[in-house]
């Protein structure tokens, strides 16, 4: 299993049509590198795609989610072109939020 200490949300929507570099590259911008054992989650516009990059302290991880009906519940306020993660992890979202989010569970229909 992959240990994953931090969540991280991404304010800003992202193209689904990215690949790990593209998410890499979002994440260093705001944080200079990727943080091992760190999860760093990305939704679409219309939150019904996630994408997943994780560092496992050895290599990255991308896995991607799509939900057929619904949408995920993303919180966080949408900036137009700027790149915004939250400067702080959310004490509230823990290994198990992820694994909902991760299976859709957590969702608005």
């Amino acid at each position: 299993m992959i240990r994953i200490d931090y969540i991280w949300l991404a304010t800003e929507p992202m193209d689904m049509r990215a690949g790990t570099e593209t998410a890499l590259a979002r994440v260093v911008a705001v944080f200079g590198a990727a943080k091992p054992h760190c999860a760093y989650l990305f939704a679409n516009r219309r939150a019904n795609r996630m994408k997943v990059l994780v560092h496992d302290g050895l290599g990255i991880w991308l896995t991607a989610r799509r939900l057929n009906q619904g949408r995920f519940f993303w919180p966080g306020v949408r900036h137009g072109s700027e790149v915004e993660l939250d400067a702080e992890p959310n004490p509230a979202v823990g290994s198990w939020a992820l694994e909902l989010a991760i299976r859709g569970l957590v969702t608005q229909r």
